[in-house]
């Protein structure tokens, strides 16, 4: 018998095969190349930043409170100053006493002429100054003085009274003499004085004001 002749392929199948085998190849590499793309892209991604625990934020400094304030002292109070009479000085130097006239009654001192004194010990005159005095005077003579002295009857006056006539010797007025503003504990001198002998002035009483 004779051998069939060999069966040929079919050409048909065998041209599909290779496109299918072309078409798997060409989306085995479109894969790869998609993989390497992704593979980079996340490569450049940066990664996510790690949480950073919670800073813990600083108490608020205790608001800054005014420092106490002092409370204000009182001002000092003014000493009211007694009258001084001058019958009872605690020093008298040629000088006498006598009934006065002048209202309130009582005593004065009179004959005073020139280098007589008189001395007040510890007057008080206080935290607030004194400057002025008050003088009760009665005379029937023009001219003299009277000087008012701290500590010592050789000290420098701190205020002079000078002396006018008030129209006879019970005839009686308040003169006022400035003073050098005085304060805190004295002994007070009064010096008299005139350029000839004669008596000049009368006193009842001094008063020293702020």
């Amino acid at each position: 018998m004779v051998a069939p002749p060999p069966s040929r392929p079919n050409v048909y199948r065998t041209r599909a095969y290779r496109v299918r085998q072309r078409s798997l190849l060409a989306l085995a590499g479109l894969g790869l190349l998609l993989a390497g793309y992704g593979i980079g892209r996340w490569q450049e991604s940066p990664a996510p930043a790690a949480a950073l625990p919670p800073v813990a934020s600083a108490p608020p400094a205790p608001s800054e409170t005014p420092s106490a304030v002092p409370p204000t002292s009182e001002p000092p109070t003014p000493t009211v100053y007694p009258k001084l009479e001058p019958e009872a000085a605690d020093g008298n130097i040629g000088i006498q006493s006598q009934a006065t006239e002048d209202e309130g009654g009582g005593q004065n001192v009179g004959w005073i002429a020139n280098g007589d004194q008189l001395r007040f010990d510890d007057v008080d005159f206080g935290p607030v100054a004194a400057t002025k005095l008050d003088v009760r005077v009665a005379g029937d003579a023009e001219g003299g003085r009277m000087e008012i002295r701290l500590d010592g009857a050789d000290q420098a006056p701190i205020g002079t009274l000078n002396v006018t006539r008030t129209g006879g010797w019970q005839n009686w007025r308040t003169d006022q003499v400035d003073i050098t503003p005085t304060t805190g504990k004295h002994t007070v001198f009064l010096t008299f004085a005139r350029e000839d002998g004669n008596e000049f002035l009368n006193l009842n009483w001094l008063q020293f004001v702020h």
